[in-house]
């Protein structure tokens, strides 16, 4: 099979990081500009004789760009390829795959729980050998590669099905068509009581319901909560992957799973309901008529881990994002672990996690995970909670009530302001930075600042630094405030504020968060300019 040489221009399009890049479909319909990012990342991975897992979320332009990896890695040397069926695999079950199988590395196509469709995002990163996001050095790798490619390796060949499942010899390639789910299922099954989770479910009287938001985990769902462990048929709904996700927002919050919030409200509400993202690695979980903040999540999972299998033994120790609230800390504090607060990024959790440092982990933007694969997982978060349940045999707002009447509650919300300019959001930030130092002291909203900083990681496994990581400002009462931009969508910018309080008196422990956070949410304003420096009166989405 002739290798083909065809000349390219060099990239000019964005940095990568550990989320890969995600730009319009159009975009990476240019003429070599899928390739371009693919072939840098083949020259910076040596694949020379090596597996490669290659799979997405479903999305528009997911089965084409599967077809052009598929020709490029055949000229690249690879030696055997691992592609989910129909081209799926999602995020958690891609870094399964990669650990199972110990190949070099994976291909993962997704927007995560951006919008999908013609018009709409596309992606594409490299997660490594140990199943997790590229670090930073090897992203950076690839960059420099875009910048001064000039062709990239492609051959000839009839397009693979991606339909059937079984293995065919392209040039001196194995291009194997797997089962996507049943890797992954089957971790799920040796990691929790699926006995104890079957009796809960398979009666009828427990009732859930599961929203795939018809992206990548509907039939990861559909095979583990109603083949494995007995849910009644329809307990998954939108379970079928589309292009599009039928036109919704895969983005598992109150807002975007609509139609699974109004199954949990009032008398007749459901008992357990929960979703997932477009590529699966995000989770919402809910009760009747009661949501459940993230990182309050995290920290219950925590410290109920020795009622899951996996997790009998205790933890090693817990780490959480920065901006996520500092719920997870008082429970490592009681269990007598480590918690240790990074930078935003699934790869800092890797090196702690490969390190044996920590086992669970999480991020307040619906993200949580475990030493199982290296990537968060959303099903997962789900069967952990699933399990707890079947244990507990209590209502999950009495689980969540009886964690804050133990350990406190850390009044929790996120106030996101999207599609900014991007040039006046970095300049609002930027004047923030330079009166840093004068804040400690200031008295503002009936507040008084502590402290104030703008975070630094030193990792403790490799000894990297990450500087600027977010803008932190403390209070003497122990409130916090946390300003960040973020950059996971494809246009304008995204300053996400943070705010975070903590009370353990037992009658204020069911107030409304907006309501309790009300003098936090004034002084993030006076402090920033937010009004003043973007135009917006309101966030676009609170959470």
């Amino acid at each position: 099979m002739q290798v083909q040489q065809i000349q390219t221009q060099p990239f000019s399009g964005q940095k990568p990081g550990t989320s890969g890049l995600r730009k319009k479909v159009v975009e990476f319909q240019q003429p070599g500009y899928l390739e371009n990012f693919v072939q840098a990342i083949f020259n910076s991975v040596d694949g020379s004789g090596q597996t490669l897992v290659i799979g997405g979320d479903g999305r528009y332009y997911n089965r084409q760009a599967i077809q052009i990896i598929i020709r490029m890695a055949v000229a690249n040397g690879f030696a055997r390829l691992l592609i989910g069926q129909g081209g799926i695999l999602s995020t958690p079950a891609a870094s399964c795959v990669i650990r199972k199988y110990q190949a070099c590395g994976g291909i993962v196509l997704s927007a995560s729980h951006n919008p999908g469709g013609p018009d709409e995002d596309f992606g594409i990163k490299f997660n490594a050998a140990n199943g997790g996001p590229a670090p930073e050095k090897m992203t950076e790798a690839f960059y420099q590669q875009t910048q001064q490619l000039q062709h990239y390796l492609t051959v000839e060949a009839e397009a693979i099905d991606l339909d059937q499942q079984g293995s065919q010899q392209l040039g001196n390639t194995q291009v194997e068509i797997i089962d996507p789910v049943a890797d992954y299922a089957d971790l799920m099954q040796s990691l929790f009581d699926f006995a104890a989770m079957k009796s809960l479910l398979s009666d009828g009287s427990f009732r859930i319901c599961f929203d795939a938001m018809h992206a990548v985990t509907g039939p990861y769902a559909s095979e583990i909560l109603q083949n494995r462990l007995g849910a009644p048929a329809g307990s998954v709904i939108n379970a079928q992957p589309l292009e599009d996700f039928g036109g919704g927002h895969p983005d598992p919050n109150l807002v975007h799973a609509h139609e699974l919030v109004q199954r949990m409200q009032g008398e007749d509400g459901l008992d357990f309901g929960a979703a997932s993202d477009g590529d699966g690695d995000r989770n919402m979980v809910l009760g009747r008529d009661f949501y459940i903040n993230p990182c309050d999540s995290l920290a219950i999972l925590a410290a109920n881990a020795q009622s899951v299998p996996a997790y009998q033994q205790g933890i090693a120790g817990i780490a959480r994002s920065m901006p996520t609230s500092r719920a997870a800390d008082r429970v490592a504090k009681a269990l007598g672990v480590d918690c240790y607060e990074t930078p935003t990024g699934w790869k800092f959790f890797g090196n702690l996690l490969d390190a044996g440092k920590i086992t669970l982990c999480g991020e307040e933007s619906f993200g949580t995970g475990s030493d199982h694969v290296r990537e968060k997982d959303g099903l997962w978060a789900v069967l952990f909670w699933l399990n707890l349940l079947a244990v507990k045999r209590q209502p999950v707002a009495d689980i969540v009530r009886g964690h804050w009447q133990q350990y406190g509650r850390d009044y929790f919300t996120r106030h996101d302001y999207e599609g900014l300019d991007a040039e006046a959001a970095q300049q609002m930030m930027t004047r923030l930075r330079d009166r840093l130092s004068t804040l400690s002291g200031q008295a503002v909203a009936d507040l008084q600042i502590e402290a104030a900083d703008d975070f630094a990681y030193r990792d403790p496994v490799d000894g990297s630094e990450s500087q600027a990581q977010g803008i932190r400002i403390y209070f003497e009462d122990g409130s916090r405030i946390v300003y960040r931009l973020s950059g996971t969508g494809t246009e304008g910018a995204t300053l996400r504020v943070y705010l975070d309080s903590y009370q353990n008196d037992p009658g204020l422990l069911e107030q409304d968060p907006q309501q309790a956070l009300a003098t936090l949410i004034s002084a993030a304003d006076q402090i920033a300019g937010i009004k003043s420096s973007t135009g917006r009166e309101q966030p676009d989405v609170i959470t």
